[in-house]
């Protein structure tokens, strides 16, 4: 009896544990789906995680982060999602979509093509998937299959704007400008709300009708609609510079730079029509952002070039020369106007050669006026460059050079829409439009004052830590926090006061390895690097197996050459050798990084799984350019901690640096799938 009493317990005990996992699992669904409602893209993701680590069957975990995915413009991620979804449930018709929106996104027209056919063998009558579909017909050059599309939607619903507008495009892609304003026309009339409309309209009134005043008109209507988005600013001001309104113009120009600062046409256009009205110093600003930015735009640089010279500033126009003649070593104008500028210098030489070398091209040439322009070459070469991947309907593959150089450059690159976020949260809403700086995730430090991670709540463990804590021998608990932590005064003072205690008991007691890095810390935090790395030397003295003194002597290292890059550029003696002084800062910072990977090794040697002590050493291989060693490191940080956000994060822009994008970009959705905010942003950027 007691025996079939005790049976009936546990089953009902099992039954019940059972019934709440469901519910739990069901609850966090539900709060996932509800943070995506409302917009909180990267904390549903973290809501889905979970439920999808419970039960990685179902199908809608997957789906929900793909959508998050979708919003957060991580397409490649969001594709994979939708695939696993798909792949537990092959009639869930959302997923489709999610794959067939992410694939559109990605120029996998075909892709998406195969998905919104899927969807509409499900759903006939859907009209996203059509409409979608006949957008990358018409992208692939399948203009009779794009048209079937859109007659099948039109007759579905005879008053869907967005189809006439598609079908407008169709119409341009095909080169019948007629049809095409037609089709416009009827899409306003059915709905003056799309600011597209009116942007397209004025388009083909420009571009194929040299109609100004009609294309003005459309494009204040499009401003009216979304006043917030520079382009159309930069469009309006061009219309208006037709139109002989340099003042109108110009006005637009600085508005849509106050939208975006960081516009490269705004500031470029701007730089040409202030210098055509004699602005040549604010020209000049401009074109020098633009270079900031874009250091290989030779417009730009040609046309500061011969500002310089106009501004008598003949040493910077020389210089900006000799970029476009390296460029373009038979342009004959730029070596008669780069003479003439060494002239203006008092290098009558110098002149004189870059005189003889464009006469020698012009008699080459058998010319006497020069026509070539490197401006309109760049420009004509853009230009072909777009036509050939508009007429292939794909996108040209970038090169690993195309990759590293557009990465490198990020950093100017604007979000869409800066001054209007969704939230004052930057972890809720568009994240991926925040302008955030792109450097890799920081080292793991070892502190009192752990940086609380609301996101995903993972906190740092390591085995030696813990047992430290255990002995309670340390003023304060002991962890690991990525980054440095800013101390209060209150902590600072707490800080000096600890360093005041461990200077009186080694003083008056016997040394312990303990107490050496119990001080050790406190010197870290107090900005001390030089006494933390003596008391981490008497603790390994004492204890020389015990990997917490070397990983505080890590981090020591790692502290003095972060202060020493932020002194470099003040420390410099009176009437010393500039260069020889930088290489001599460059080669102690390479010394104190290269101590630092020592320490770290001997860590790894003591404690083989510790993942913290390989993220850091593929941190700092990373800062000295060793991206073999510094990728090698972030692969044995994975294996050992397959959720170490920071890691994927890492890795990915180290692949980036070298080229390989497809990489890169996987393990950057992995990483915002873990949490890394700033991955959304990069994505964005590469896409």
């Amino acid at each position: 009896m007691h025996r079939r009493i005790f049976i009936t317990i546990v089953t009902l005990l099992a039954t019940m544990l059972t019934a709440m996992a469901q519910i739990n699992t069901d609850q966090v669904m539900r709060i996932g789906r509800n943070s995506l409602y409302f917009e909180d893209y990267v904390l549903s993701i973290q809501y889905f995680n979970q439920v999808i680590k419970a039960k990685p069957f179902l199908a809608e975990p997957y789906l929900f982060r793909g959508i998050a995915k979708i919003n957060l413009e991580d397409f490649k991620g969001a594709a994979e999602d939708a695939t696993m979804a798909i792949e537990r449930n092959p009639f869930i018709v959302d997923a489709y979509q999610v794959r067939g929106v992410a694939r559109q996104n990605l120029h996998d027209f075909r892709g998406a093509i195969d998905d919104y056919t899927e969807g509409l063998k499900l759903m006939p009558e859907e009209k996203a998937f059509l409409l979608n579909r006949a957008v990358c017909q018409d992208e692939i050059k399948d203009f009779d299959a794009a048209r079937e599309s859109y007659d099948k939607l039109i007759k579905l619903d005879p008053k869907n704007d967005r189809a006439y507008l598609g079908l407008a495009h169709l119409n341009l892609s095909m080169g019948d400008t007629v049809a095409a304003l037609e089709n416009i026309t009827k899409s306003i009339d059915i709905s003056n709300k799309n600011a597209n409309a009116f942007v397209l309209r004025a388009e083909v009134l420009m571009r194929h009708k040299q109609d100004y005043q009609g294309a003005l008109a459309d494009m204040d209507e499009a401003i009216k609609l979304e006043p917030h988005y520079a382009g159309y600013f930069i469009n309006r001001a061009f219309m208006k510079y037709k139109l002989d309104d340099y003042f109108g113009a110009m006005a637009d120009y600085d508005y849509a730079i106050s939208l975006n600062p960081s516009t490269m046409e705004g500031h470029y256009n701007r730089g040409l029509l202030l210098a055509e009205v004699g602005e040549n110093n604010k020209a000049i600003d401009d074109f020098t952002y633009v270079l900031n930015g874009q250091p290989d735009n030779f417009m730009a640089l040609y046309n500061r070039a011969m500002l310089y010279f106009n501004t008598g500033q003949y040493r910077k126009a020389v210089a900006d020369y000799d970029r476009v003649l390296k460029k373009y070593p038979k342009f004959e104008a730029g070596y008669m106007a780069r003479g003439e500028a060494k002239r203006k210098m008092g290098d009558a030489k110098g002149g004189n050669a870059d005189y003889d070398r464009a006469l020698a091209i012009f008699k080459q040439k058998k010319t006497k006026v020069s026509d070539f322009n490197p401006a309109q070459i760049e420009a004509d070469a853009a230009r072909q460059r777009a036509e050939q991947r508009a007429q292939s309907g794909e996108e040209e593959p970038e090169s690993d050079d195309e990759i590293m150089n557009r990465f490198n450059t990020l950093l100017t690159v604007a979000a869409e829409n800066p001054i209007k976020p969704e939230y004052d949260n930057k972890q809720r809403g568009h994240i991926q439009n925040s302008n955030v700086e792109i450097t890799p995730e920081p080292l793991y430090l070892l502190t009192y004052y752990a940086h609380d991670n609301k996101l995903n709540g993972r906190t740092a463990y390591v085995k030696e830590i813990s047992d430290l804590n255990d002995m309670q021998m340390l003023s304060a608990t002991l962890t690991l926090t990525a980054g440095p932590v800013v101390l209060t005064e209150g902590q600072i003072h707490r800080r000096f006061a600890s360093i005041d205690y461990y200077n009186g008991l080694l003083s008056t007691s016997k040394p312990r390895a303990v107490d050496y890095i119990g001080r050790a810390i406190d010197y870290l935090h107090v900005k001390n690097p030089d006494a933390a790395i003596v008391d981490a030397n008497k603790a390994i003295a004492l204890n020389e197996d015990y990997p917490v003194s070397y990983f505080i002597r890590a981090n020591a290292h790692y502290l003095k050459w972060q202060m020493a890059r932020a002194g470099a550029a003040t420390d410099v003696v009176p009437g010393g050798d500039a260069t020889t002084q930088a290489m001599l800062h460059r080669s102690e910072e390479s010394g104190e990084l290269k101590s630092a990977i020592a320490d770290f090794d001997a860590v790894i040697k003591l404690s083989p799984k510790n993942a913290y002590a390989y993220y850091n050493k593929g941190n700092i291989c990373l800062q000295l350019g060793d991206y073999t060693e510094s990728i090698s490191c972030y692969n044995k940080v994975i294996d050992i901690k397959p959720d170490f956000a920071e890691a994927y994060y890492n890795r990915g822009l180290v692949y980036l640096r070298m080229g390989n994008k497809d990489r890169g970009m996987a393990d950057l959705s992995k990483a915002g799938e873990l949490g890394i905010l700033p991955s959304y942003n990069v994505l964005k950027r590469m896409n």
